[in-house]
């Protein structure tokens, strides 16, 4: 049975495969903790961002998911550096031949099953943020006046800081504001005849006002903060309700959120796609050092050429033998049968 992918590696290519791949290894371990500062730093906007984003968006899944992957090549870039190293010494080499197959299966298995689901959901989960950020910030405006209201008493605080943080008023733009009441009603007189005549004219019984709260102003401004009365042309002199960009910020929360989340993901992406190739580089690296080494029975130096392979037969090769193992192995050992007894001998007839 001939090895998949022999490479034969004399003296100084062993030593040298050996070096570079405690380079190799270093670079992975620094990937895995680039990937988990990452993936750490998304997962920690997510949950400070979690009321503006539907419960039932599945993007929290592509943190969680690059934090074990990160972990995973964290750990085998230091058993790659650990034993790289080791093989150099034929003295510190031996305990590492026991574990050092185990090791490049799991983390040939588990490393690389995990980058991969995690590049699969930095290419599949954005387009799920699009619809979570859109129910999200749907909700957490129409609770935006429900400051008595348990569960929901912080949803004007965290709204108002949101705008302030990233310039955004409303979820697509400062009118979004006008289709929803965002007084809260204990401040409303009930005596006032222009609230009970914008409270009936209403179908759904809302305090509806061509305003926006305080956090929508742009402090950059030159003009005091123009809040009220925005769709109204004569109501403030020298501004223009087409042009409120001079007043209010422009951009929507939806389109702010969306685009700061993505580059984090655009980051997190790159990340992961360098920490795989690092990882397939020195799981092969690592195949075709312990290999070579077998045959020279663990000492790096030995004399002569020693080959190195991924597999020691072909895939089908290793089926087969594997199920002829499993087969003898799962074989009902035969019962063995009582002897038979010899028929007695008939004497001789008398003289």
């Amino acid at each position: 049975m001939a090895p998949v992918l022999p490479l034969v590696l004399p003296l100084q290519p062993r030593i040298r495969l050996a070096q570079g791949l405690w380079l190799l290894s270093w670079l992975l371990a620094l990937a895995g903790g680039l990937t988990l500062l990452c993936s750490g730093h998304l997962l920690v906007q997510l949950w400070h961002l979690s009321t503006f984003l539907a419960p039932s968006c599945p993007f929290a899944a592509l943190p969680q998911v690059a934090l074990a992957a990160g972990t995973v090549a964290l750990g085998t870039g230091l058993v790659g550096a650990g034993a790289s190293r080791a093989s150099l010494d034929a003295a510190q080499y031996p305990p590492w031949r026991k574990v050092l197959g185990p090791l490049l299966v799991a983390g040939t298995a588990a490393g690389g099953g995990l980058l991969v689901f995690a590049l699969g959901l930095t290419l599949a989960l954005p387009g799920s943020l699009d619809t979570g950020l859109e129910e999200g910030l749907g909700t957490a405006l129409a609770h935006y006046k429900d400051t008595e209201v348990p569960g929901h008493c912080h949803a004007k605080r965290l709204l108002d800081e949101l705008q302030l943080r990233h310039h955004c008023c409303g979820r697509h733009g400062y009118k979004d504001w006008f289709g929803v009441q965002w007084v809260s009603s204990r401040y409303l007189d009930p005596s006032d005849q222009d609230v009970v005549d914008r409270i009936q004219s209403n179908v759904e019984g809302l305090y509806l006002i061509d305003g926006v709260p305080f956090s929508c102003c742009n402090p950059h401004s030159p003009r005091p903060c123009l809040q009220s009365r925005l769709s109204d042309p004569h109501a403030h002199p020298l501004f223009d309700p087409r042009q409120p960009n001079l007043n209010l910020w422009t951009q929507g929360c939806h389109a702010a959120l969306l685009g700061h989340l993505q580059s984090l993901v655009s980051t997190l992406g790159s990340t992961l796609t360098v920490t795989f190739m690092l990882q397939i580089l020195v799981l092969l690296g690592l195949r075709y050092l312990q290999t070579a080494l077998e045959g020279l029975g663990g000492v790096i130096d030995g004399e002569g050429e020693a080959q190195g392979y991924l597999f020691p037969s072909g895939l089908k090769d290793m089926l087969k033998t594997a199920w002829l193992q499993a087969g003898v192995a799962h074989r009902p050992a035969p019962e063995e049968s009582p002897a038979e007894e010899a028929p007695p001998k008939e004497g001789l007839p008398e003289a």
